[in-house]
């Protein structure tokens, strides 16, 4: 697996190990105390852009199933960011070293942002849904699912590509949406949020790693939308976190504009996930937020401890 001490990552290699699977986690170095010590996990040192070192570590592994789920994410700067092009080359040499090495199946890690977000409509969107992407990321994510895809098919390997949407969760940049909001109203500062009229699938990172996990073992194959299923508006989200805060005087909703590229119904059809892969998982939306919450009260708690 690599990506196993990011955001997601950390969540999948986790679940894998538990169900007692050997798990090798290439990486640079372990960034999280926590998932470098998780048990069944066995770290192999590489830099995955360093082609030469991956293809070393996978033929001496030799794995069944590869999980891929490193990329560069830094927040804000990953849409156009030029380190797309180097993942998506690094991708599919991965790709081709599990393949000379034997592997069974391979799972990539995709996004929403692959698809078509210039289409209107209030339906949830089906992994049919055309793909378009309108930025490198979603550019480098869509060609180097269609390139392994392909290199899969023709090595009769099995192939499976989990395309993630909005997700939340512990150690989640401090300016995305639910982490910015737990910010605010735990300063007892204003929340600010635009219209809230958009509805998305907010899936916390911990569910969404168990669901890649259940893809990884399944015989699923093609793309799987990853996603709790259930479509709430941002304004139910911002309502529900001050009400969780106990500061719902401070939630400003139509205190921003909202981006005029922004779809109002961005929400994945997860029937795939739950009929195909089996996942069947229930989330509680309410309770994860208040995970959140508490998350960012500790992390508030240990930099005063700190001051």
């Amino acid at each position: 697996m690599t990506g196993a001490t990011g955001f997601i990552g950390r969540h999948v290699a986790a679940r894998l190990a538990a169900s007692g699977m050997h798990v090798g986690a290439i990486g640079r170095a372990p960034r999280h105390t926590a998932a470098a010590q998780t048990p069944g996990v066995e770290w192999l040192y590489a830099d995955l852009l360093a082609e030469d070192e991956s293809r070393r570590l996978v033929a001496a592994f030799r794995p069944d199933i590869l999980v891929h789920a490193a990329w560069y994410t830094r927040h804000g700067l990953f849409w156009t960011a030029k380190e797309n092009t180097d993942w998506r080359a690094a991708s599919i040499a991965l790709a081709e070293a599990f393949r000379d090495a034997g592997g069974r199946r391979f799972i990539g890690i995709g996004s929403c942002a692959e698809y078509d977000w210039t289409s209107p409509g209030s339906v949830a969107w089906p992994e049919t849904r055309p793909l378009l992407p309108a930025t490198p990321y979603g550019s480098a994510k869509c060609e180097a699912a269609a390139r392994i895809a392909a290199l899969c098919a023709e090595a009769g390997m099995e192939f499976g590509w989990a395309r993630l949407f909005h997700l939340f969760g512990a150690d989640e940049p401090p300016d995305r949406l639910v982490s910015s909001l737990a910010i605010a109203l735990l300063a007892g500062k204003e929340a600010t949020v635009g219209s809230g009229r958009h509805r998305r699938d907010f899936c916390d990172s911990a569910f969404a790693g168990r669901a890649i996990a259940a893809l990884a073992v399944s015989r699923a194959c093609g793309p799987v939308n990853i996603g709790s299923g259930q479509s709430v508006t941002i304004a139910k989200v911002a309502r529900l976190m001050g009400d969780l805060c106990g500061r719902s005087d401070l939630v400003r909703l139509g205190s921003r504009p909202d981006r005029p590229d922004d779809p109002l119904y961005l929400v994945p059809d997860v029937r795939r996930l739950r009929t195909v892969v089996g996942f069947r998982e229930q989330h509680d939306l309410r309770a994860r937020l208040a995970a959140a919450i508490n998350d960012q009260r500790r992390c508030a708690a240990n930099m005063a401890s700190m001051a």
